[in-house]
């Protein structure tokens, strides 16, 4: 019977052949070394039984963990089973007989366009004495005028940049390529921000940090973090709440849902669905606020 942690190694070996991104296997390799660890030393992957899965939900929910992430976490269950009856080391992928918990349906907070132009002005303007306020800049122009992912962002390289034809080649989840076009504010940002950035010989990424590589997503969480507090006092704004705002205030100005679903590289409209959401309780409210009955 093979062992439970060299079977997990082959399977995350096998999703870096298919250019799984480095943040799904980072979150898989943590989840599933969780798995193997509540299972126990020697274990076998004959022990991967439906009581197994449910006393490891038991647990996980004891552990007060948020139900997105449990439903991450038995994902990856269900995908290492899925390469073990390939590999035809298991019979059966018994975690999917495992009910997902269900999540709650919760709409994203999304700033609105006064918001994002006053921060993004703000960030322009050079309030703060910051070591590289064109890289800031363009960062944020980029993020909210594009709609990439943190991700996306700092995965992009010198040559996905197109400053003529105002394009980016973006490298989305699961290594998906599509094009994005960017706005002339971005380009602006970029062409003085491009003459200034200090980068290694061997470095291609467009946004470095101060040692001359590739920013990390971690990097662009405190840049924006610091920016959003220091600048208007808000503590809850994250790179991830310009892609919301990017779809949400286009879908206010009228374009349609397709359209944005191929500019933020949805594999399924029902996830760009959501921002319709977002737009009819903006409507509800002002409503409610202005109609003499409401």
């Amino acid at each position: 019977m093979s062992d439970l942690r060299d079977s997990i190694e082959r399977y995350l070996e096998s999703l870096k052949r298919e250019n799984a991104s480095a943040h799904t296997l980072r979150n898989y390799r943590s989840d599933l070394k969780q798995l193997a660890e509540f299972l126990g030393e020697g274990t076998g992957v004959g022990s991967l039984d439906v009581l197994a899965f449910r006393r490891w939900l038991v647990r996980l929910h004891g552990s007060k963990l948020g139900v997105a992430t449990i439903r991450r976490k038995l994902a990856a269950a269900r995908s290492l089973c899925r390469f073990l009856e390939r590999e035809g080391a298991i019979e059966t992928n018994t975690a999917k007989v495992v009910r997902t918990p269900k999540a709650p349906h919760k709409l994203p907070k999304v700033p609105t366009a006064a918001h994002v132009n006053a921060l993004l002005d703000a960030v322009a303007e050079g309030k703060l004495d910051r070591p590289h306020p064109a890289r800031d800049l363009a960062l944020f122009e980029l993020l909210y005028g594009s709609g990439l992912r943190v991700s996306e962002a700092v995965g992009l390289n010198l040559e996905d940049l197109d400053l003529t034809e105002r394009w980016l080649d973006v490298r989305g989840k699961g290594r998906k390529e599509r094009q994005v076009p960017f706005t002339s504010r971005t380009a602006e940002a970029l062409e003085r921000y491009l003459p200034e950035r200090k980068a290694e010989k061997s470095e291609h990424a467009l946004f470095v940090n101060h040692r001359g590589k590739r920013l990390s997503t971690r990097g662009v969480h405190k840049i924006v973090r610091l920016y959003a507090v220091l600048l208007s006092g808000d503590t809850s704004l994250h790179p991830h709440s310009f892609r919301h705002a990017f779809a949400t205030h286009l879908l206010s100005e009228g374009a349609d849902l397709r359209s944005i679903q191929e500019l933020l590289g949805h594999a399924s409209l029902s996830t760009t669905q959501k921002y319709t959401e977002i737009s009819l309780t903006d409507l509800m409210a002002v409503y409610d606020r202005s109609h003499p009955r409401a």
